[in-house]
């Protein structure tokens, strides 16, 4: 009865969604063509000549240094002020672009990995008729239709389970779902579907099985963030962009205009971090895209103005990836404080989040054991009580500062909306702030349309729809074959490649180094378990990386997928790069001390050690004294009179655990007493990674 009563009410509340989702099929053939022809056109409609390779930062340090005047100059380096810059560059205008740190070093590099128009944003534009939310779903489905065009590499549909445990939310979830497929219309990856119990478990079996109802699925898009920002900024060096990380803006020049006689933005006076060398550089027009640091720049300009970004915390962790299934990402759409939680597979890992919560700007945003555990907390809800949710298995953690645009009516930041704002100062400062991920592209488009406008430059509409991004020329799936064939890489790690660089795996696959043994030929992995390689460090420092830092977390990605795997790449990291950028033995002692303060305090470490240490409530009575120094003991095979430091961890986490009544099923617990079994023989127990994590 309950069944038929949900179908009843589905049919009853979705009819019309029914007939309308339906003709989306008939579409499919349309958007392939469609897809193509925008390439095509795009191409076309691009007359500035695209570079074989893109400069050298040298080359283009002295390019910021010697040219009299750009058309546009932007302060950012993030997805949107990369997005600014490529839009820019290919209207034919002289263009500039100027990052403190490192492309993606914020935000853009923090994100949940997904390419999407927000389904928690429909529902708030439904239950608030809210023309402006809907507006911001329809455009951001819009740009992620694009966005899957032009980086196929870098970016796949991923279809999300969103689990049902009460009958009456199966018609309601539907028919929301079902609306996120019409709003999409044409761009529709796939259309969402219905699974019953058994499918869904089938599908996802690490699903809690009590009381679940069924299933919907729907299909939104998912990246490599970093590398996606990368590929926009390297794309806009090859066509002509003077871009530069490590380029701080120090103040903005200003000029009286002879006609009005008010003050004018001319340019900015900025610092090569690397080198500290000092010089202006002028342009027609300053753009400040710097996300959450989006009002120190404008106050620069005016320092009267009030500020217009309201910062908004969201932590992620990554856990191993038996946790979910390899094609499957689960949606937790109303956690136990009203927030969303994506439990989602990313590069072989599993990666969930994430919290929001109000913040202080700063460059070094740390994840916290409170937010980390909120998470852990909330999967644990969603998963069967057969998988044992471990603290320890949090391989990495990071927290990223959203720029929200600030509502004034709004009491907290989870109801402001990512809606984007283009401003112009009376000085001429042009100004884009807030937005998201997905539609960083149709931000840059409405910046430079305001810029043009603002400043009277002479360019054309924009160029961006359909153009593809580095590496995606040549790319196809199969792609990784020919490099395992040609150069006798393994196949995970040319998969890697493939899925990384695109079409410039091969010059990566050129300068892999020969391993020595009979298979693979070419290709010295960084670390065993994961696919990163030697080369790629070389490779990276001709993308601009210049720091340790760049390479672990946005050349690759080791940093956000496993700190102790990053840990232990980083003495060979930070040798190849010395001998590229020929780094002193300071420097390079420097550099090592650098990332692992960055591991420690940004993605992680920091929190776990806090929690070993300050966290962990022991108290103790004589004879418990005494039963832990035996057991102490124990593991100390050699008597040095200390212990690793794994071992110190699981020691302190078992005694806590001890006092608080919870190791009947600990599997320390069980450990110890084996070891204690054991007094004069020492078992050794291998250890994987995912069980040693943060």
């Amino acid at each position: 009865m309950a069944f038929q009563k949900a179908v009843k009410g589905t049919a009853l509340i979705g009819g019309g969604a029914i007939a309308t989702v339906f003709g989306l099929s008939q579409f499919s053939q349309y958007r392939n063509k469609h897809g193509t022809f925008v390439h095509v056109q795009a191409a076309e409609a691009v007359t500035v000549p695209i570079k074989n390779h893109f400069p050298t930062r040298e080359e283009q340090i002295l390019t910021l240094q010697t040219t009299s005047e750009f058309d546009v100059l932007v302060i950012g380096g993030g997805a949107t002020g990369c997005g600014c810059a490529l839009d820019a560059v290919t209207r034919g205008l002289k263009t500039a672009l100027l990052e403190r740190d490192d492309f993606s070093s914020g935000t853009s590099s923090r994100s949940t990995k997904l390419i999407h128009g927000g389904v928690r944003y429909l529902q708030k534009a439904i239950m608030k008729l809210d023309f402006e939310q809907y507006k911001m779903v329809k455009e951001a489905l819009e740009e992620r239709a694009n966005l899957l065009e032009i980086a196929p590499h870098l970016s796949a549909p991923l279809p999300i389970m969103l689990p049902v445990y009460k009958w009456w939310q199966l018609p309601y979830y539907w028919f929301g779902i079902k609306l996120y497929d019409i709003v999409a219309g044409s761009q529709c990856l796939k259309s969402s579907y219905v699974l019953s119990k058994s499918r869904a478990l089938e599908l996802f079996p690490m699903l809690r099985k009590d009381e679940l109802v069924g299933a919907i699925v729907y299909y939104d898009g998912q990246h490599n963030d970093a590398r996606m920002n990368l590929a926009i900024a390297l794309t806009a060096a090859r066509y002509g962009a003077a871009t530069a990380n490590y380029a701080e803006v120090l103040r903005l020049l200003k000029t009286t205009d002879a006609a009005s006689g008010k003050e004018r933005v001319c340019g900015v006076r900025c610092r090569d971090v690397l080198t500290g060398q000092e010089f202006d550089v002028k342009a027609k027009c300053v753009i400040n895209a710097t996300g959450p640091f989006t009002d120190s720049v404008r106050k620069m300009d005016d320092q009267e103005v009030p500020n217009i970004c309201q910062p908004s915390a969201g932590v992620h962790i990554v856990m191993p990836g038996y946790y979910s299934p390899d094609n499957m990402g689960l949606l937790d759409p109303a956690t136990s404080d009203g927030r969303v939680i994506f439990f989602l597979p990313w590069e072989k890992m599993t990666i969930a989040g994430t919290t929001d919560s109000p913040t202080d700007v700063t460059s070094h945003p740390i994840p916290t054991e409170e937010d980390i555990n909120f998470i852990l907390n909330e999967v644990r809800n969603y998963l069967s009580v057969d998988v044992e949710v471990r603290r320890g298995d949090v391989l990495a953690a990071w927290s990223g500062i959203r720029p929200l645009v600030t509502d004034p009516n709004s009491k907290d930041t989870q109801s402001i909306s990512r809606n984007h704002v283009v401003t112009i100062s009376d000085s001429g400062l042009v100004t884009i702030a807030g937005g998201k991920w997905t539609t960083y592209r149709a931000m840059a488009q409405d910046t430079i349309d305001a810029a043009i406008q603002a400043h009277d430059l002479k360019a054309g509409s924009s160029k961006t729809i359909g153009l593809q991004l580095q590496g995606a020329e040549d790319w196809s799936p199969t792609l990784y074959i020919r490099l395992v064939q040609d150069y006798g890489l393994e196949s995970e790690v040319a998969q890697h490649l493939a899925s990384t660089y695109g079409d410039k795996a091969f010059e990566v696959a050129k300068i892999a180094q020969v391993t020595g043994k009979r298979w693979p030929i070419v290709g010295k992995r960084l670390v065993s378990e994961f696919p990163y390689i030697e080369a790629e460090v070389v490779y990276g420092v001709k993308e601009y990386a210049r720091t340790a830092v760049d390479m672990i977390s946005r050349r690759t990605r080791l940093a956000f997928l496993n700190v102790q795997a990053a840990e232990e790449a980083l003495p060979r990291i930070v040798d190849i790069m010395g001998k590229e950028l020929n780094w002193s033995e300071q420097k390079k002692k420097e550099e090592l001390e650098a990332a692992k303060k960055f591991l420690y305090y940004e993605m992680g470490y920091k929190v776990k050690s806090d929690q070993l240490t300050d966290s962990s409530e022991i108290s103790l009575v004589p004879s418990d004294i005494e039963r832990y120094k035996k057991r102490f003991h124990m593991f100390d095979k050699d008597k040095k009179g200390f212990i690793t430091i794994l071992d110190v961890q699981r020691v302190l986490e078992l005694m806590s655990a001890i006092q608080k009544g919870h190791v009947s099923g600990s599997r320390l617990a069980v450990l110890m007493k084996t070891a204690e079994e054991n007094l004069r023989q020492r078992v050794v127990i291998p250890v994987d990674r995912s069980g040693g994590g943060l």
